[in-house]
């Protein structure tokens, strides 16, 4: 079992920066691949970025690459998103989410989820 918690969520203004954070915990947390997800008001959780249990692997969704950097410290059991130059479409509650590979981060299909962090861009 593996529990997820995120945090460094909250307002920012359009063209800030924000740093999520996400410490997993449990016996195999640091084996685990690691995403993020978001799902804005009205709108369908949507995939952000993936990284693999080694880190080397990283995946972005196009509407986040060049912006958003994911990575990961396993000696901490804290996978970060590095969030840049934010605009009013990224506003949304961004979730943790953890799975046994990356290619299940990428078909909406993670073992784990966190509870979520709120981001809101103000434009």
């Amino acid at each position: 079992q593996v529990q997820l918690v995120e945090s460094g969520g909250g307002l920012v203004q359009a063209g800030g920066s924000l740093r999520l954070s996400c410490v997993s915990s449990g016996p195999t947390a640091s084996s685990y691949a690691m995403g993020w997800f978001r799902q804005a008001p009205g709108k369908e959780r949507e995939f952000v970025a993936a990284l693999t249990w080694s880190g080397p692997g990283s995946y972005y969704s196009e509407s986040v690459k060049g912006r958003f950097t994911i990575s990961r410290n396993n000696a901490k059991n804290t996978t970060y998103l590095q969030m840049n130059n934010l605009n009013a479409e990224d506003t949304a509650v961004y979730y943790c989410a953890a799975a046994h590979f990356a290619s299940e981060l990428l078909s909406y299909e993670p073992d784990y989820w966190g509870q979520g962090t709120q981001v809101i861009v103000s434009s």
